[in-house]
């Protein structure tokens, strides 16, 4: 503090005398006033700046003191000339005063941030000598205790050049604590624990690279040394992840993090369970450690065991409630009684299978044809195998159809109306028996057409007036009435009140090229993944209604309102099939296990909690995951790759891997992106091809294995018969190859040839023929694309490489129904997301050659994409070149030459469907390329 003497004002003899002021006496010492009055002192200390007050006048000051408690005493008669030296020793003090209540506070605030500094430092030289990663937890339970301070006062009071003065060479110290107090420390726990793996990387070197059967690579080695308590591991097909798996828990157990049994790998299925356990197993025997100990469960055996230990019993989920088929098969044994119990209800199932099955675009919006005239206008097949201009037309078709209305489509008007400018006019429906015209005009609830309908009202005003003109009976139908549901009740009236009997028969023949209804196991399957994903998402039959008001505007609600009313009996009819067997479904048992251990009912020993494949995970998978690591300290290790998401139709739910951050509040993403398994050039190919959809995780597969001849080849035979030939031909010049030495063959002394169908149905009938022709030397096994994922082998085959406008085509042209919007958060909407992921998976089991199959005008438009991107080349079997038009209207089909009784002309090879005809003649040209026999 700066010295202050003591100093002493009273007034002159004169001001006495104007200001006719007693004798007084004012002393300054220090901080204190003592004012002698009338022959008593009167003390204080100055406070603030109404302690005294001084006020001026034209020749003499007046003091006024304040003793607190009302207590003031006013004296005058100081000279102006000593006033002003009265008030400048008071601002002296004051700002003595302030500066020290400046400094005291920075001080105060600084010692407040320097414990919790020091808490800081003492977390992470702990973390260095016990050489642990800092979590998460531990970084936010710091930032939790991070002062609340006013940063801008704080640093406005440092920034006092009289306050850092006062501070002397604590200033620098201070300063320093500031700057740490306020900054960003996320990116300090990154340096901090990148220099964390560093040392590990060097210090466990002897486990990191002999835990497995080769060193881990850096990347594999960082996800095995994080050791954060949210880690998802983003994997590439081939990259190990299994073995990073295996080396965390070794990694864990070597660095006494935890106990064997307190860690558990979970897998989807017990064959993936059994193969974790066993590379466990083999991988401790190689570092001279006991693993007997590590858990590695599925979900399903992991989810009882924790509804036994919560309740006491163990309840039992059968077998017709885990196994695809056997669900399915359960549903339509509940349907069947339904049936029989209520009429009501097999009206229901009926027509939702035959008027029902297909969605509506929103209106306004272009619609996918199933044929096309020849202009390329596409249309929409009904049941009784017309063609019509609209898909409300069509849904009132069949609905006259299931009814056993006879009617006529777009029949010509009784009258003539053609004109130099129009045609004659077709009115949409037409019924003989009763004589009654039918329009279906695209009118929303307000009598308004879509804007792009240009005049569309005024041809609307037209018809009506045609029709009273002639005398001839029209009803009417809109768009909006087809969407709410009331076209029907409408149409029955109209029709009914006229003479027709409605008949419903939903096993009226179909013509040939017809539309063919909803299959029941169709119908039965779309309800299981139905059920499956509701009851992950745990909705309630008000939760689903909600989600179906909240659908956007253009959703067909009230196709969606009528799968609801039908599935409401099905789901009670489940429930009580599994109460009677004393059993739960496997998405209930997920749900009761997470609800167990949430409410604390069954108590979880695991530390640390790892999940294979997490890319096929459902919600209710994920939230069981979230639940075992609910409390402090735990650790949950997500593997997965969600390129390779295909498991959506089981309950997947690619979303909780693309928002794992949401799901698990915070998480460190590490990829792995090094594959050993397929060449660069496929690599790249794939790569390319998955991550068209956006949604996907962005990742940059790399590889070191070496190609073997092209990674791609596509053949292209005129007929579907002549595949298997064709496959035999490329089979027996790999054989060929195989025996005269041109490639390389594998430990046993041959090659591996995996052919991969979309569906089971593609497996060769020749198989068994040609492995024992080639079986020297070829090792060959059919697999379905969804069950080779985690395989590889040499060489892969896809057979089937086809497009078609029905019947079984790759990729499948059945898209998820809109209705499973109401299950199921909206996740990816990627045109075809989940078959690409699919072919994703297919191109990705082999290590040197993908070799794909194709019909004349039926190639996979996935083909066509790789042809487009000039990856690959399509030949015919001779190593022709082949380039083909693909044709405009369908979008499937190609143009194609035929012969015709004027000779040749050319049309859409999906003829009759597509009865589209280019206007002028496309030429075809074929290139000689070397032929597969010599580019395997």
């Amino acid at each position: 503090m700066t010295s202050i003497t003591k100093q002493e004002w009273k007034p002159s003899k004169w001001g006495q005398i104007f200001t006719r002021s007693s004798e007084w006496r004012l002393q300054l010492n220090g901080e204190d006033l003592v004012l002698t009055f009338n022959g008593e002192d009167h003390h204080t200390r100055i406070r603030d700046d109404a302690t005294i007050r001084v006020q001026s006048g034209l020749f003499w000051t007046d003091v006024s003191l304040n003793f607190g408690s009302d207590h003031e005493l006013k004296v005058d008669g100081l000279p102006n000339a000593k006033a002003a030296a009265l008030q400048a020793a008071l601002e002296s003090v004051l700002s003595e005063q302030k500066l020290r209540r400046a400094t005291a506070s920075v001080i105060k605030d600084y010692n407040t941030i320097k414990k919790w500094l020091d808490q800081i430092a003492s977390i992470i030289k702990q973390a260095e000598t016990e050489r642990r990663w800092i979590t998460h937890e531990t970084q936010n339970s710091l930032l939790a205790a991070r002062p609340t301070l006013d940063g801008k006062k704080l640093r406005a009071r440092f920034q006092q050049s009289a306050v850092k003065n006062r501070l002397g060479k604590d200033a620098q110290n201070i300063d320093k604590a500031l700057s740490l107090w306020e900054r960003r420390w996320q990116p300090n726990w990154v340096q901090i624990n990148e220099r964390h793996t560093l040392r590990e990387l060097n210090v466990c070197k002897a486990l990191l690279d002999s835990v497995e059967s080769r060193p881990l690579t850096d990347e594999q080695a960082r996800a095995v040394i994080c050791f954060d308590n949210r880690v998802q591991v983003v994997a590439s097909a081939g990259s190990g992840k299994t073995s990073i798996m295996v080396a965390k828990a070794a990694y864990a157990i070597h660095r006494r993090f935890m106990a064997p049994h307190n860690i558990v790998l979970m897998a989807f299925n017990k064959k993936a369970a059994e193969e974790l356990k066993d590379r466990t197993i083999r991988s401790f025997k190689r570092l001279g450690m006991d693993g007997s100990g590590v858990e590695a469960t599925t979900f399903h055996a992991l989810g009882l065991s924790i509804i036994g230990t919560a309740t006491g019993k163990k309840p039992d989920v059968p077998a017709w409630a885990t196994d695809t088929s056997a669900s399915c098969e359960k549903i339509l044994m509940i349907v069947d009684h339904l049936k029989d119990q209520s009429s009501e209800f097999r009206t229901r199932w009926d027509m939702f299978r035959m008027v029902f099955g297909r969605d509506l675009s929103p209106p306004g919006q272009p619609i996918e044809g199933d044929a096309w005239d020849k202009e390329g206008t596409p249309l929409i097949k009904t049941l009784d195998g017309k063609r019509v201009r609209s898909q409300e037309e069509a849904i009132i078709c069949n609905w006259l159809f299931y009814n056993g209305v006879d009617y006529e489509y777009e029949g010509l008007y009784k009258k003539d109306t053609a004109t130099v400018t129009h045609r004659q006019y077709k009115p949409d429906f037409y019924y003989p028996d009763i004589q009654l015209y039918h329009e279906h005009f695209a009118l929303d609830a307000q009598g308004k057409a879509p804007p792009q309908f240009k005049d569309y009202v005024e041809g609307v005003k037209w018809k009506r007036q045609l029709h009273r003109k002639v005398g001839t009976v029209l009803i009417e139908t809109t768009s909006h009435q087809v969407r709410n549901g009331g076209v029907f009740e409408h149409l029955a009236r109209e029709l009914t009140s006229r003479g027709v009997k409605l008949d419903p028969n939903p096993d009226r023949p179909i013509p040939q090229g017809a539309l063919w209804p909803m299959k029941d196991m169709e119908l039965a399957s779309l309800i299981r993944s139905f059920i499956s994903h509701a009851k992950s998402n745990c909705l309630n039959s008000a939760q689903l209604q909600l989600r179906l008001d909240n659908m956007p505007e253009g959703s067909f609600k009230y196709r969606h309102r009528m799968f609801l009313d039908l599935i409401g009996p099905i789901i009670a009819s489940w429930n009580s099939a599994l109460a009677e067997e004393g059993g739960i479904d496997f998405e209930d048992m997920l749900n009761m296990a997470a609800e167990h251990v949430e409410q604390g009912r069954c108590q979880i020993a695991y530390d640390l909690v790892m999940a294979d494949e997490f890319q096929d995970a459902s919600r209710a998978r994920a939230r069981l995951c979230r639940a075992m690591v609910q409390n402090p300290g735990r650790h949950f290790f997500a593997v997965g790759d969600d390129w390779q998401s295909i498991n959506r139709f089981a309950g997947a739910d690619i979303s909780v891997m693309t928002n794992f951050v949401s799901w698990f509040d915070h998480g460190q993403l590490l990829k792995l992106e090094q594959t050993f398994r397929c060449p660069q050039a496929l690599c790249d190919v794939s790569s390319h091809f998955v991550t068209r959809n956006p949604t996907q995780i962005h990742k940059k597969v790399h590889s070191k294995t070496p190609a073997v001849g092209p990674v791609l080849q596509a053949f292209e035979v005129c007929k579907e018969q002549e595949l298997e030939q064709a496959i035999e031909d490329f089979l027996a010049s790999l054989y060929k190859r195989a025996c005269d030495g041109h490639i390389p063959l594998g430990r046993q002394g041959t090659v591996s040839v995996f052919m991969l169908g979309r569906y089971n149905a593609d497996k060769p009938e020749t198989l068994k023929r040609w492995k024992s022709l080639y079986g020297s030397k070829i090792e060959l096994s059919f697999l379905t694309m969804h069950s080779s994922k985690g395989s590889e082998a040499d060489y892969v085959i896809i057979p089937s490489m086809i497009s078609r406008l029905r019947g079984r085509s790759f990729p499948s042209m059945q898209t998820d129904d809109p209705v499973m919007q109401m299950a199921m958060p909206s996740g990816d909407t990627f045109p075809q997301g989940e078959e690409r992921r699919l072919f994703y998976v297919a191109l990705t089991r082999a290590r040197r050659s993908v070799i794909m199959f194709t019909v004349k005008g039926e190639r996979s438009i996935f083909l066509d994409e790789l042809v487009n991107d000039k990856v690959v080349t399509v030949t015919n079997l001779h190593g022709e070149k082949i380039e083909e038009q693909r044709c405009p209207a369908c979008k499937r089909g190609v143009i194609v030459t035929r012969t015709g009784p004027y000779g040749e002309f050319q049309s859409c090879s999906n003829y009759p469907a597509c009865q589209y005809k280019p206007p002028s003649k496309i030429y075809h040209r074929s290139h000689k390329t070397p032929s597969f026999r010599a580019g395997i």
